[in-house]
């Protein structure tokens, strides 16, 4: 029986573009400097999604927090995602 490879090519075709992506992403990423403001109140921020509103603006903030580990006694990872986002409409003349 004859193994199918044009899937495969494809898979690894999409797989490749995405690695190529992300690693030219990561070569042009420069240092910068990290605004403590944003950073206390990304440490404040409770879990979840929270979605607001105010006159001519929306709000969104949200966080997700996981320790995953590797193995019973395995080396472990904690995963913190946080953001903030707001869109604002105005008209202008």
């Amino acid at each position: 029986m004859a193994i199918p490879f044009t899937p495969v090519a494809a898979a690894a075709l999409r797989y490749g573009a995405v690695a190529a992506l992300a690693y030219a992403a990561a070569r042009r990423a420069r240092p910068r400097r990290i605004d403590p403001a944003a950073e206390a109140a990304m440490d404040v921020m409770p879990e979840g999604l929270n979605v607001g509103h105010a006159p001519g603006q929306v709000n969104a903030a949200g966080r997700w927090r996981r320790a995953l580990r590797f193995g019973a006694a395995g080396p472990g990872m904690e995963i913190d995602l946080a953001g903030l986002a707001r869109l604002r409409l105005r008209r202008v003349a």
